[in-house]
């Protein structure tokens, strides 16, 4: 069985920097690139947020930027999915889903966190072209223009208050007759002038041609469907951390998401690190993605290095 010494699973913007700082540590990593490599960036359009670019990038772009530079400071990129995981002593054993088993003597997950969606092919249709999973990413490109947010919790509350400071119009469709938000929140919303809260309603189908969204249909319950004239739309239910594989192992809260230590990236699991979205419910952005995926290859270069010293005494 192939033993690496660093281990990196998820190519998103904290994989990829991990393998970055791996290679350049001399750590020999090996990255598996995953279900989706470059991670929810692929679904994005341009990036105005990302420090570096004056004049924006594309979100496919700049995670082939980055897999590239990995690459070429000598990490091993892969295609694969954990399937399982024995984390239950060192070196790990991580399988993958066409059969390939491999041993590990430090391990950093960078798995990411998949935006719960409606499910609709519409919606589908139109990702990256009006529908987002992220108002602080994408809500730039609708300045002065009318945009829908679905959701009735804090999330949702957050990116409609976001959202009001850029757009003319903003639509809240909740499917309830309340807000799941704090009180505080709910205050916030029902207070901005151009946020609309449109109650008991479900969204039927996301609308829209050639140059993306243009509306909404929607269903008032007890009343019947309505068209919602828009130029975006933002889901805002929820994000789910890709922690299934190693839960077992690695402490995670309620929702799912790896607990690390303090501001390390260290879990529960000695030699094991979590870095990006998967260990993040908070920020969610490609930047602290980044910084991360540096934090837990400087974590693991530590504990490498800290072993090696160890069984040399």
């Amino acid at each position: 069985m192939e033993n690496i010494k660093c281990l990196i699973i998820g190519g998103g913007p904290a994989g990829y920097t991990a393998a970055i700082y791996a290679a350049r540590a001399n750590l020999a990593p090996v990255l598996y690139e995953g279900l989706q490599p470059g991670g929810q960036l692929t679904t994005t359009t341009d990036i105005e947020n990302y420090p570096g670019f004056e004049n924006g990038v594309s979100g496919p772009g700049l995670m082939v930027a980055m897999r590239t530079q990995a690459a070429n400071l000598g990490a091993d990129l892969r295609s694969g999915i954990m399937a399982r995981a024995d984390l239950s002593s060192r070196p790990f054993r991580i399988g993958f889903d066409d059969g390939t088993e491999v041993s590990a003597e430090s391990l950093i997950i960078a798995t990411g966190a998949t935006a719960k969606y409606l499910g609709l092919p519409s919606e589908e249709k139109f990702r990256g072209m009006g529908v987002s999973a992220c108002a602080t990413c994408d809500g730039f490109f609708y300045r002065g223009r009318t945009v829908a947010v679905v959701g009735g919790g804090d999330s949702a509350c957050e990116e409609a208050s976001y959202l009001a400071t850029l757009c003319r119009k903003v639509y809240m469709i909740v499917r309830r007759d309340v807000l799941r938000a704090s009180a505080a929140m709910q205050d916030k919303v029902k207070s901005t002038p151009n946020i609309e809260i449109l109650w008991n309603c479900n969204v039927r189908e996301v609308l829209g041609g050639l140059s993306g969204v243009t509306g909404a249909l929607v269903e008032r319950k007890g009343e019947g469907t309505f068209t919602l004239d828009i130029d975006g739309f933002f889901l805002a239910i929820g994000h789910h951390p890709n922690s299934e594989t190693v839960s077992a192992w690695v402490n995670v809260d309620k929702d799912g998401y790896i607990i690390t230590e303090g501001k390390t990236s260290r879990t529960n699991v000695e030699g094991v690190f979590a870095a990006g979205d998967v260990q993040d419910p908070l920020y969610r952005q490609a930047i602290t993605a980044a910084a991360s995926g540096c934090r837990a290859a400087m974590d693991a270069e530590k504990f490498l290095n800290d072993i090696h010293y160890s069984s040399e005494k």
